[in-house]
């Protein structure tokens, strides 16, 4: 699918436009802002890297690789949340 481009308006600063991919995440498919890194995704779905296994076109990435990789078009995620419970 072809990258594809999105609009929006931040407070105060005129119009910029971001570009988005869309990706495979947990079994469906999401459109994200491209460039994002591993870390930079699962900041903005508010999960503690500390606390998630990510698997990366069928890969589990080590933690240390989080914020050097870059998500692109097309690729597809499995996280997984350890939550505490008793």
């Amino acid at each position: 699918s072809p990258t594809t481009w999105r609009r929006f308006v931040p407070p105060m600063k005129g119009r910029t436009e971001v570009q988005t991919i869309d990706v495979h995440l947990n079994g469906k498919d999401r459109r994200i802002d491209a460039g994002q890194t591993v870390h930079g995704l699962l900041e903005s779905l508010e999960l503690n890297p500390l606390l998630v296994v990510v698997e990366l076109n069928k890969e589990i990435l080590a933690r240390d690789q989080f914020g050097d990789m870059i998500i692109k078009n097309g690729d597809r995620l499995e996280l997984v949340h350890f939550v505490g419970g008793g």
